[in-house]
């Protein structure tokens, strides 16, 4: 019922074209700054249909998912494997020695899978040889990714959380304004030029608020974050 009343209230909003005080008193009462869902272009919205920008790192906190790459970028990189070579050109490779550390994250996209797990964890990769067992130790900036490709919607966009952490003595917590931090490295990466195994390719960034609530509320080891979400193009070149 709950589901179905958000999407009816975002078609009727998207129809009626609500004036922006009427949007205004309707976040006041239900109690937030975030904009009802609507049709989006390169990916969907996953509230449409039960699901939130935040993962479920436990059940009752998680880690804002801040980047999303949308399905208008270059369809290589929407694969599997493709997308593995582009995160390389941007700093990012797999685990160390392709162990696991840490527990799995689940997600879920509004794309009829429910909660899923990651489908991708990479680690910024600080040197050619065992770079990312480097990150492991010292920490770094690091992201997990799933893929929106339900049985119910798949728009094949790539769904990032991104994050900075700390050093293994201090068992990996996310430093203070991590999620900002880390998102924004990655960022900056994707819409630099970059390049790898003859391949090269630059983003398009489109910043969004109203996405991802502000604050800390909800929030894995209670660091707020500053609510924008990142919505990459990523274009061969």
């Amino acid at each position: 019922m709950v589901k179905s009343g958000v999407i009816l209230l975002a078609l009727a909003t998207s129809a009626l074209a609500l004036p922006t005080r009427l949007m205004d008193t309707l976040q006041y009462i239900f109690g937030t700054t975030l904009e009802l869902p609507k049709a989006e272009i390169g990916w969907t919205d996953p509230r449409l249909n039960g699901g939130r920008f935040l993962d479920f790192t436990t059940p009752r906190y998680g880690e804002p998912l801040n980047v999303i790459i949308s399905n208008r970028s270059d369809p290589f990189i929407l694969t599997d494997a493709g997308f593995r070579l582009y995160y390389k050109s941007i700093g990012f490779s797999e685990e160390c020695l392709g162990l696991h550390y840490g527990h799995v994250h689940k997600a879920d996209l509004g794309d009829g899978d429910s909660k899923k797990s990651e489908h991708i964890l990479a680690r910024q990769y600080y040197f050619p040889k065992w770079g990312t067992c480097w990150e492991s130790l010292a920490g770094g900036n690091h992201f997990r990714a799933w893929k929106q490709n339900g049985s119910e919607i798949d728009t094949g966009a790539w769904f990032l959380a991104v994050s900075k952490e700390m050093d293994s003595t201090k068992n990996h917590m996310i430093i203070p304004d991590g999620y900002n931090i880390g998102r924004d490295f990655l960022v900056e990466a994707a819409t630099s030029v970059s390049h790898w195994n003859g391949r090269w390719w630059q983003a398009d960034v489109e910043w969004r608020r109203g996405l991802l609530e502000p604050g800390y509320k909800g929030i894995n080891h209670a660091i707020a974050q500053d609510g924008r979400i990142a919505i990459l193009t990523v274009n061969r070149l």
